[in-house]
């Protein structure tokens, strides 16, 4: 039986959504309350079982693989002050085994393409893409439920939401016959669809199990929606061979590729933190908004 035990993080973006904030530092850098988004992507596939962490990088990123390499200098400080919390908090950014892997995707071709430039790694393996703007809250965590269900069915799954039907035009929209209540064996597969072209409202979430078949579909793929190589292109053709499955999660999805979405994900973290959820609820209650 095959296992999962590599991710793929396409952070190549340049988060234009977020300038200025993001003209310096990447957009997967943004952090919610404590922890940078693409931590919180990297934690769920550890979570999940994957140990082979794959990030399609691009110019000018190079705060993400400095946040999961070792600082020396940081844990040396940490140390000889004896703060052992903080310490430790800094070294299980990286678990000893967990491998962090970069790739350069040289132009800005679409997530089809970032994909595609990590086949070199993949090779003949199933594997996870994780999308960091998209941070998903579920228990258990939805990259461990979509595993979970490819252990049982061997095949392509994607995860999938209810969107409101003026919002497909932002997603891949899918449409297919019931497995069961959480479970659809896809039959069709539209990029950013009009609302009025849509097959169904359920539109693709940032969490995707692929197998490796889908390397050759998107590599022979035209460019798509916006002049990019789409992922959901390549997933399309991949239908006419492979089966391939929708998974409606059991969770919370925050899309903090945008502000508002951004700005959602850091008031409802913060109040289910640990430590500053009921100060900052009492301050949410004192605004009186």
């Amino acid at each position: 039986m095959a296992l999962i035990n590599k991710a793929i993080f396409p952070v190549a973006g340049l988060g234009t959504r977020f300038l200025p904030a993001t003209k310096a530092q990447p957009k997967e850098m943004l952090p919610v309350v404590d922890k940078p988004l693409i931590q919180y992507a990297v934690e769920e596939a550890y979570a999940a079982g994957i140990r082979q962490m794959i990030f399609v990088n691009g110019r000018n990123k190079r705060a993400i693989p400095d946040h999961f390499d070792t600082a020396f200098e940081l844990e040396t400080e940490l140390e000889n002050a004896n703060k052992r919390e903080l310490l430790s908090l800094v070294r299980s950014i990286k678990p000893d085994d967990m491998e962090c892997i970069y790739i350069r995707q040289p132009k800005a071709l679409g997530l089809g393409h970032a994909v595609l430039c990590a086949q070199c790694v993949v090779v003949n393996e199933p594997f996870a893409v994780l999308l960091a703007d998209d941070l998903m809250v579920g228990k258990p965590p939805v990259l461990k439920q979509m595993v979970d269900q490819f252990s049982e069915w061997q095949a392509s799954i994607l995860a999938v939401q209810e969107v409101p039907a003026e919002q497909t035009k932002r997603y891949g929209i899918v449409a297919g016959s019931p497995i069961s209540d959480r479970l659809m064996d896809l039959t069709h597969m539209v990029e950013k669809p009009a609302p009025e072209d849509a097959p169904s409202r359920l539109g693709v979430a940032g969490r995707y199990i692929l197998t490796p078949g889908v390397f050759r579909e998107i590599a022979t793929q035209p460019r798509g929606v916006g002049g990019e190589i789409q992922l959901t292109d390549g997933i399309a053709a991949l239908m006419r061979r492979e089966k391939v499955f929708a998974y409606r999660y059991e969770g919370k999805r925050y899309d903090c590729g945008s502000k508002e979405g951004f700005l959602q994900a850091n008031v409802e973290l913060a109040l289910d933190h640990p430590e500053l959820g009921a100060t900052f609820r009492e301050y949410l209650k004192a605004l009186e908004i």
